[in-house]
């Protein structure tokens, strides 16, 4: 009895065994089946990207948070409210043509904070804004070759919810553009003129220089990229000299919804003295003794892809 049962139960190992081995077998089939129609598609996809006309695309972050406590006596203000909110929009409408191309971008990052004291009456209690970034730029170009062509350039820069145009930057320059890789842009403008509005004339001046702007944009599956260097080069004093690099990256979880992560590194020792000049004491006086420290922000939250 015993040897029959051990007889039955090796045989009914050994059909298991051929079945999933077989199973094993199929799916191999059906994956190398789903992989070869994969790359089918991606070769078409990837026609369709090199025919001319209109691209268009945006993807962006939205961050933030609310608390309110009452008395919360473990803090020093046991009775508050605060929060914080921001976002940011990265856009584009590219046209390419076999002759000419036509690039416009668009990136904003906003954000305000709010921090209520409820047992201080002159407290302010409204959200104020502390990441004010604007940027719009339009770039043409005429092909020389399949990678170089000849360009011109308008970008303006400024804040939206704080000193609007003060300052704001209008560089319109013209120059060369480089496209040695899909989806990488490198401009090169020896002929710049950098516009600087300001009620400081003081510390803000226009000048000519050189603009330099690399854009390297992507989306690859469910992630979205975005890197974007920017700098000028003043031709009259390294004073007027200025640069700005943001990243934006998106992964799509669910539907058009996922996590972003946004940071940027900027430099202008424009705007380093005009601040110091504003403190009380000022804590400059001229280009010499100010302390152009660097620049940064970064958010993190929820993304959504349009």
């Amino acid at each position: 009895m015993k040897k029959l049962l051990f007889i039955f139960l090796v045989g009914i190992a050994s059909v298991n065994a051929q079945t999933k081995k077989e199973l094993q077998a199929q799916k191999a089939e059906k994956q190398a089946a789903a992989n070869a129609a994969q790359a089918e598609a991606n070769a078409l996809q990837a026609k369709i990207d090199a025919l001319p006309g209109w691209r268009t695309g945006a993807f962006g972050t939205i961050g933030g948070s609310l608390s309110n406590f009452n008395n919360w006596y473990a803090q020093g203000a046991p009775n508050n409210a605060s929060g914080n909110l921001g976002f940011t929009l990265n856009a584009y409408a590219n046209l390419i043509e076999e002759k000419f191309f036509w690039r416009n971008s668009l990136s904003t990052n906003l954000k305000w904070v709010k921090l209520d004291n409820k047992d201080i009456e002159t407290d302010d209690d409204s959200f104020n804004p502390t990441t004010d970034v604007f940027n719009i730029s339009s770039l043409y170009g005429r092909n020389i070759t399949k990678t170089i062509a000849v360009s011109g350039l308008m970008e303006y820069r400024t804040t939206l919810l704080d000193n609007f145009n003060d300052p704001g930057y209008l560089d319109l320059g013209i120059g060369a553009t480089w496209t040695p890789i899909q989806n990488l842009i490198v401009v090169i403008h020896p002929l710049n003129y950098n516009f600087v509005f300001s009620d400081n004339d003081t510390v803000f001046e226009s000048s000519l220089g050189a603009k330099i702007v690399a854009d390297y944009t992507r989306q690859i599956g469910a992630i979205n990229f975005k890197s974007n260097f920017s700098t000028f080069q003043s031709y009259k004093s390294s004073d007027l000299s200025n640069f700005t690099w943001t990243n934006s990256f998106g992964y799509t979880l669910w539907k058009m919804i996922g996590v972003g992560f946004d940071f940027g590194l900027r430099s202008n020792k424009q705007e380093a003295l005009n601040y110091a000049l504003a403190q009380t004491p000022a804590t400059a006086t001229s280009f010499d003794d100010v302390d152009n420290k660097l620049q940064t922000y970064y958010t993190v939250g929820l993304s959504y892809k349009f």
